[in-house]
């Protein structure tokens, strides 16, 4: 968990928000790494998760993730959770709960639903006040600043 916390800390300077994620393989090495790059390549898809997987499909040269664990800060949404799902990840490792979109116990649990054919086991709340405490400090800063609002028109030239 402490390399996917280190790996959330690289998403905050492009405005993404704190998320980070690792794939270990079977043996235990680092496979894939992913952070929260949304808002720096304008991809909506680019979860941490999302990220970490395709890297890790990419280091195994195969789509499926068998035997391999994916250890992130947050509860995965439902996006990523069918994700983890279609690349049969064997474990997930998460730490901070995800009240609002969470897919992996919380909310849903499409993780472990029982009508798809692959169900990883979970583990949640890993180091989860930790990285509970990025998010929260992310939000509040962006709370205590926010953007300037542009009136409509405000900087064109007519």
């Amino acid at each position: 968990m402490r390399l996917a916390l280190a790996e959330a800390a690289l998403a905050p300077p492009t405005g993404d928000v704190p998320v980070g994620c690792v794939v270990l393989g079977p043996d235990g090495s680092v496979i894939g790494r992913g952070h929260n790059e949304r808002e720096a390549v304008g991809d909506p898809t680019a979860h941490a998760e999302m990220v970490a997987i395709r890297e890790a499909a990419e280091a195994v040269c195969e789509w499926r993730l068998t035997g391999c664990t994916l250890v992130v800060t947050l509860e995965p949404c439902t996006m990523c959770a069918g994700a983890i799902v279609l690349s049969r990840v064997d474990r997930v490792v998460y730490g901070a709960v995800d009240d609002k979109a969470g897919a992996a116990g919380s909310l849903w649990d499409v993780i472990r639903d029982r009508r798809l054919n692959h169900r990883p086991e979970v583990v949640p709340g890993v180091l989860a006040e930790e990285c509970g405490a990025v998010l929260t400090s992310f939000f509040d800063g962006h709370r205590a600043d926010p953007a300037p609002v542009k009136a409509p028109g405000a900087g064109k030239d007519f």
